[in-house]
């Protein structure tokens, strides 16, 4: 789905008191709401830096990224409404994004370290449905503090405000930064 409708959806799940996914649990259904908060600000103050939207206008094939997500899923709703704005910002980009625990099957073959982690961004030629790069669950330096306080066994809600602290403090610039070193090095291929 794109990216409104898959915010539409939210939306909607939301007034019913529901989220995205099998798990419909109180924390879920919280976080999913606090999430889509998330976006709806993010969609509002995501400045792409100025060496990234130089970078995107030399894209000159057409890419279909490809996005698995869920509404609950705190580094999706940091990490989605950047890839919106790059879609915004690229004529040859188009955001397509699908809920993970309805694609399994396609879940399954971009796992990270054996696990289920979202967001996954897949990059694919929109012809020929060739794999230029995968990117996710997180930007890199975030995910290492991620791994880092799993081996500390860090409480979820321990680990959710500190992983929401670095992202307020970051303002997407590591993700963008991460995004241009992938453009161009397919570029350049």
């Amino acid at each position: 789905m794109s990216y409104e409708k898959y915010l539409n959806l939210l939306q909607d799940l939301m007034a019913q008191g529901k989220t995205t996914g099998p798990n419909q649990d109180e924390f879920y259904v919280n976080y999913a709401k606090l999430n889509l908060q998330r976006m709806l600000r993010l969609d509002k103050t995501v400045v792409l830096n100025a060496e990234l939207k130089a970078v995107l206008k030399k894209v000159k094939i057409k890419y279909t990224w490809l996005v698995l997500t869920e509404g609950w899923c705190g580094d999706a709703a940091q990490n989605i409404p950047v890839m919106a704005a790059i879609e915004k910002g690229c004529s040859n980009i188009f955001l397509q994004l699908l809920l993970r625990d309805e694609n399994l099957e396609l879940m399954d073959h971009y796992l990270t370290k054996g696990s289920r982690s979202i967001p996954k961004l897949i990059c694919l030629e929109k012809e020929s449905l060739k794999e230029i790069f995968t990117w996710g669950p997180r930007p890199s330096e975030v995910q290492e503090i991620m791994i880092d306080l799993k081996k500390k066994e860090t409480p979820l809600a321990e680990k959710s405000l500190l992983i929401q602290k670095w992202y307020n403090a970051d303002k997407t610039l590591t993700m963008q930064k991460e995004i241009i070193g992938l453009v161009k090095k397919f570029m350049a291929n």
